[in-house]
């Protein structure tokens, strides 16, 4: 159950992260080709485009996609659309493919376990501690408040903590998957030629012409025809 719900959170998140930034962009991009247009009728109008300041439009834009981006290597680690080169492992035998697949799960949530450690070390010295301290009311001594944006002048350790909140989640789904594949023997597979929510239909062939160019057995890829396209009559009548 608590499974479920983590990953609609992280979904939910990632779609509103997604949308929030294309409707900022979107709205900065149209505020500025009307705030220099010249066909507006209202001058009144017009000033107050001009007054009207956008600029922190492009830093959160930024901000959002770098959050987006974190916890978006995380869901891709749990569905398994990260691209990755398993050419020679998938020449081993089963144990030892298995014994190379534990082992790259393992240094995956290795690394950014340790990502996510420095990363909290850093957000924590970079303002987090001054925020804390105050929101207690304790006494914060010569511990420095940190910096902010130039825009928005948020404090940068907000921004800052999508790197290790990322990374402790990425790490987590690392051990998530490498468990499922001890378990299982199965590691998460998303079919890139497959789009969710629409089913495939099998598009027939025009009058004359011949399907078998367009058949693939994995529904991914094209094999090389068994015998071919035109006989020896067909290609007499082409020349």
């Amino acid at each position: 159950m608590f499974m479920k719900i983590l990953d609609h959170l992280e979904e939910i998140f990632i779609s509103l992260l997604i949308g929030a930034a294309t409707l900022i962009t979107f709205t900065a991009v149209v505020h500025r080709y009307l705030a220099s247009s010249t066909w507006i009728p209202s001058e009144a109008a017009q000033d107050w485009l001009i007054q009207l300041n956008l600029a922190w439009a492009q830093e959160l834009t930024i901000i959002l996609f770098v959050w987006m981006a974190k916890f978006g290597a995380a869901y891709g680690v749990r569905t398994g659309i990260h691209v990755g080169v398993d050419v020679l492992i998938n020449q081993l035998s089963d144990r030892k493919r298995g014994v190379f697949i534990v082992f790259g799960l393992l240094a995956g949530a290795f690394f950014t376990g340790v990502i996510g450690t420095l990363g909290a070390h850093f957000v924590w010295e970079n303002g987090a501690h001054y925020a804390w301290l105050t929101w207690r009311g304790l006494d914060v001594g010569d511990i420095p408040e940190g910096p902010t944006t130039p825009d928005l002048e948020w404090p940068t350790w907000i921004v800052y903590s999508a790197i290790p909140l990322g990374s402790f989640l990425m790490c987590f789904r690392f051990l998530q998957v490498a468990l499922s594949f001890l378990r299982t023997g199965e590691l998460p597979h998303h079919d890139h030629g497959k789009v969710s929510g629409v089913e495939d239909e099998a598009v027939p062939p025009k009058p004359g012409e011949d399907d078998r160019i367009y058949r693939m057995d994995d529904g991914l890829h094209p094999h090389e025809l068994k015998e071919p396209l035109l006989g020896d009559e067909d290609k007499e009548k082409r020349t």
